[in-house]
C-alpha cells in the first residue's frame, strides 16, 4: 500500500478501479484470468506485440521518407521494443505466474521500466519515459481492439489519475462514471478544481509524479476531503473508507434535514446564503441545500467544446433554465470569463500570448469583440423580463472598463427597446473585485455599479503573485494572508460607504475556517459551491456578530498567513469541530 499526500479540491471519499490517462486513455477492463486461458491470453500478447511492432517500422518508414532517416529512427527504436526478448519474457511471466491479463501485465511491466528511469534523477532519462509510455499505449490498442472504452463512453465506473486535466477535460467527465479524479500537478483554486466541486467529484491534485507507480486497474483510494490518494489499499484500508464513505452519504442527508433552516445568527443577524453554478442542473443542487438563489453563474459552458459561438437563444434558454428552477429567487450572470486556466483559448481568442494571466483574458476579451460581447448581454436582458436577473462583469481592472461595459449595455437596451423585446429596465449591474487595482479603487468603482462580488481566487492569486493552478506555490497561494485579508476588508468598507451590496464569491467563501472572519469583516452575503451550502449555514447558526468581530479583528492584526490559518482553525474547531477535522 503506496499512502499520496497533495491537495484536497473536492470532498468526498471514492474507491475503485484506476483509469491512467497518461498512457492508456482507455479502461482495462479486466486484472486476472482463469488457469485455461493462460495460453490464450500468451497468443493474444504475441499477436499485440508483432502488429505494435509492424505499425511501428511503417511510422517509421513515412517519417524517413517525409523528414529523413534520423527522424524514423525514433520510430525504429520503438519497434525493437516490441521485439525486445527481456520485455517479452518478463510480460509472459507476469501472464503465466500471477494469471494477469495480457493488458494489465503489459501495463504493469511497462511501468516498472518508467520507474527505473525516473528514478535514475537524470533528466534525459525521465523524458526517454515518454517512449514508454507510447510503447504501452500501441500495444494496449491492439490488445484491446474494438474494446476500447475511452473517457468519454465508458460503460463501467474508474477512478481517473493523469499528469493533469484541463478544465475542458473536467467539465467533460461523465459523474456517473468517474468516481474520482487524481492528479500530479494542479492547485487548489485552479478552474479544473472548481468544475470538479461543481460536478460533486471527490478529486485531489497536486500529488507529484506517482503514475508510474500504478496501472490501469488497479484498486485505488481517492480521499478529497484529506487530499489523500491511497495506491492497492490493504484490506482494512478499504473497509476504513467504505465506513467513511457511508458516513458521508448519511451525513449529507442529515444535512438535507436542515435545508429549510434560515442562515441566521444566534443574535438574530439574517446572512444571504447562495451558490456558485457552473451548468443549469446545479441549479437543483441549490434548492435541494436550501440556497437564497445564486450568486455566481458561471456561463463559459456555453462556449466550449464548439467550433461557432453560441448563439442568442441558446444562452436565453440556459439562463431560463434556471430561473424556473429557481422561482422568484435571484440569480447573477457573470459574463464570459475566459484566458489563463479558465478552459484555456478557445477558438477565436487569437493568438497564444506568453503570459495569458495579465494577458487577453475575461473582460477585456468581450470589450474587443462587440458582437459576441453584445449577444450575451441581449439574452441576460431577455432572461431579466422572467425574473431577478442581474449582470455581473469579470476582471475589471480600472474603471475605464465598467464605464465602457455600461456604456455597451446601454447600446443593447436602446436595441431591444426599437424592436418591442421586453427586459428590466433597472437590471442591477455588478462587477467583480478580484485584481489588486480593483480593490484599491472601490471607492470609485463603488459609485458605478449596485453591488460588489469579490473572486477570492484571483484576487488571491494576483495580490500575492502565486500561480493558483502551480502545487509549487499551494503554501504561497492562500486566502490568510494579511494582505489579501486587508484588501477584502477595504472594498467591504467602499461598499458599505456607497450603499452597495457586496457578496465573496471565491473558494474562501466556501471554506469554513473563514465564515467568522468574513461575517466579521461586514459580508452578510456569502455564495457557494452547493455541496458546502450546508456546512457554511451550520457554522453562521452557530455563531454571534460579536464573536464573528472579534475574530476579524484579531485576525487583521496578526503578521503571517501561518498565524491566520492557525488562529481561524482554532476559533472554527470550537464551534464545529468536524469542520476543520
Amino acid at each position: 500500500m503506496q499512502i499520496l499526500r497533495g491537495i484536497p479540491v473536492s470532498q468526498g471519499v471514492a474507491l475503485g478501479p484506476a483509469l491512467v490517462l497518461d498512457s492508456e486513455g482507455f479502461r482495462i477492463p479486466q486484472q486476472r484470468v482463469g488457469p485455461d486461458q493462460v495460453e490464450s491470453e500468451i497468443q493474444r500478447l504475441r499477436v499485440a506485440l508483432k502488429a505494435a511492432g509492424e505499425g511501428a517500422r511503417a511510422t517509421e518508414k513515412e517519417m524517413a521518407d517525409q523528414l529523413g532517416r534520423k527522424y524514423g529512427a525514433i520510430f525504429a527504436a520503438h519497434a525493437m521494443l516490441f521485439e525486445d526478448p527481456s520485455l517479452i519474457a518478463e510480460v509472459d511471466g507476469l501472464i503465466r505466474k500471477e494469471r494477469f491479463t495480457a493488458e494489465y501485465a503489459v501495463s504493469r511491466a511497462m511501468r516498472e521500466y518508467v520507474k527505473v528511469l525516473q528514478g535514475l534523477g537524470d533528466q534525459f532519462f525521465t523524458h526517454r519515459s515518454a517512449d514508454l509510455f507510447d510503447v504501452e499505449k500501441r500495444i494496449l490498442h491492439h490488445l484491446l481492439g474494438d474494446q476500447r472504452e475511452a473517457v468519454h463512453r465508458l460503460t463501467e465506473p474508474v477512478v481517473i489519475l493523469a499528469v493533469d486535466l484541463s478544465p475542458s477535460e473536467t467539465a467533460a467527465l461523465d459523474s456517473g462514471k468517474v468516481f474520482a479524479f487524481a492528479t500530479e500537478h494542479g492547485g487548489r483554486a485552479s478552474h479544473t478544481a472548481i468544475i470538479a466541486n461543481a460536478m460533486e467529484i471527490p478529486a485531489v491534485v497536486g500529488l507529484g509524479n506517482f503514475l508510474a507507480d500504478v496501472s490501469g486497474g488497479d484498486f485505488v483510494i481517492v480521499d478529497g476531503t484529506h487530499g489523500l490518494l491511497i495506491l492497492d489499499p490493504d484490506a482494512a484500508t478499504i473497509e476504513k473508507y467504505q465506513n467513511l464513505r457511508n458516513s458521508q452519504r448519511q451525513q449529507a442527508s442529515r444535512w438535507v434535514v436542515q435545508r429549510d433552516l434560515p442562515p441566521q445568527t444566534k443574535d438574530g443577524v439574517r446572512i444571504m446564503l447562495f451558490g456558485n453554478i457552473e451548468f443549469p442542473s446545479e441549479a437543483d443542487h441549490c434548492q435541494e441545500r436550501g440556497a437564497d438563489g445564486v450568486g455566481l453563474y458561471r456561463t463559459e459552458f456555453l462556449y466550449v467544446g464548439r467550433k461557432t459561438d453560441p448563439t442568442e437563444d441558446e444562452h436565453f434558454q440556459a439562463y431560463m433554465t434556471v430561473l424556473k428552477k429557481l422561482g422568484n429567487q435571484s440569480v447573477v450572470i457573470r459574463t464570459l470569463d475566459v484566458g489563463a486556466d479558465k478552459f484555456g483559448s478557445l477558438p477565436w481568442t487569437g493568438p497564444e500570448e506568453k503570459n495569458p494571466y495579465l494577458g487577453m483574458r475575461s473582460i477585456r476579451l468581450c470589450l474587443r469583440n462587440w458582437p459576441l460581447f453584445k449577444t450575451q448581454l441581449r439574452a441576460i436582458l431577455r432572461a431579466s423580463a422572467f425574473g431577478d436577473i442581474r449582470v455581473m462583469f469579470p476582471m475589471v481592472s480600472t474603471l475605464q472598463e465598467i464605464r465602457e461595459c455600461k456604456f455597451l449595455l446601454a447600446e443593447v437596451k436602446e436595441d431591444l427597446q426599437e424592436d418591442k423585446i421586453a427586459f428590466n429596465k433597472d437590471l442591477p449591474v455588478g462587477t467583480m473585485i478580484e485584481v489588486p487595482s480593483a480593490a484599491l479603487m472601490a471607492d470609485s468603482l463603488a459609485r458605478e455599479v449596485d453591488f460588489f462580488s469579490i473572486g477570492t481566487n484571483d484576487l488571491v492569486q494576483y495580490t500575492l503573485a502565486a500561480d493558483r493552478t502551480n502545487e509549487l506555490m499551494a503554501t504561497l497561494y492562500t486566502p490568510s494572508d494579511p494582505a489579501v485579508l486587508r484588501l477584502i476588508h477595504r472594498v467591504v468598507q467602499a461598499a458599505d460607504n456607497q450603499g452597495i451590496e457586496v457578496n465573496v464569491c471565491g473558494e474562501m467563501s466556501g471554506d469554513p475556517i473563514y465564515t467568522m472572519l468574513l461575517l466579521g469583516l461586514g459580508l452578510r452575503q456569502l455564495s457557494v459551491t452547493p455541496q458546502n451550502l450546508p456546512e457554511i449555514k451550520k457554522i453562521i447558526r452557530l455563531i454571534s456578530l460579536d464573536d464573528a468581530r472579534r475574530v476579524a479583528a484579531e485576525a487583521l492584526n496578526l503578521e503571517t498567513a501561518r498565524d491566520v490559518t492557525n488562529y481561524l482553525r482554532d476559533q472554527t474547531r470550537r464551534i464545529l469541530p468536524e469542520a476543520v477535522e
